[in-house]
């Protein structure tokens, strides 16, 4: 996948098969937005994303993914590219997705408790593998973000990109969903630090939030959820913001 410019990317986050957001990863603070996934994403592929990230949250929580029917439909339904995270621990879900027509894979927790798994799934689908780092005050947290481990992300994202990541999405969870602005400093440090693609994720909540990351030099994409449901981000302005500027 070859762009031009900086990524504008909508997030579908799946729970119980519905469009929801979490406040700073709490699944006990989710705000349903939409119990239609394929019409969302119908959506925010008629505003001109090119690719859509797609969470599937009980996976991430519990290990299981249990979204894969909704993951179907919306994959059937659009031309877009789309990748997928939470709850994929094995090499057979990630060849389940691949199968499926799901254009990269988002690893998270395996890459702190199996990275022999991001070495082989990397190898097996080259460019296709997207670790998910999420953080907090600079540490890693897995499992949904329920535990906060001492491995540093930076640390982390050198370590994933050596076994061939094809790139990192990284998330400060104190901003996610907060609408307080993303964490400029530490998605440029991680950007500047990696060969490989970084995406932002958390706290984007307006159109100035959009000009500050495309400050960053390198900076891949960025994704946006709350923002774009809630209307404080008008996802077709933002992208042609970042085409303005390529």
């Amino acid at each position: 996948m070859l762009y031009y410019c900086m990524v504008i990317i909508p997030a579908i986050d799946l729970k119980d098969g519905l469009c929801v957001r979490l406040l700073q990863g709490r699944k006990e603070d989710a705000t349903v937005y939409s119990d239609d996934p394929v019409a969302t994403a119908r959506k925010w592929e008629s505003y001109g994303a090119k690719l859509l990230h797609v969470v599937d949250l009980d996976g991430a929580f519990t290990g299981n993914q249990k979204n894969f029917e909704s993951i179907r439909k919306i994959r059937e339904s659009i031309s877009m590219d789309i990748e997928v995270g939470g709850g994929i621990r094995d090499i057979d879900r990630i060849d389940k997705l691949v199968s499926l027509g799901i254009n990269r894979v988002i690893l998270g927790t395996v890459a702190i408790e199996n990275p022999g798994l991001v070495k082989e799934a990397c190898r097996k689908y080259p460019g296709r593998v997207v670790i998910g780092i999420d953080a907090k005050n600079g540490l890693v947290a897995v499992k949904g973000w329920v535990e906060v481990t001492q491995v540093r992300a930076r640390d982390l994202a050198l370590q994933m990109q050596g076994h061939g990541a094809a790139g990192i999405i990284y998330t400060d969870i104190s901003k996610d969903g907060m609408m307080t602005g993303p964490n400029i400093e530490a998605t440029r440090e991680m950007a500047e630090a990696l060969d490989i693609p970084v995406i932002a994720s958390g706290g984007v909540s307006s159109i100035d939030d959009i000009k500050r990351l495309l400050g960053i030099k390198g900076l891949w994409g960025a994704i946006t959820g709350k923002a774009i449901y809630s209307g404080s981000l008008d996802l077709k302005s933002a992208i042609e913001l970042t085409m303005r500027n390529a």
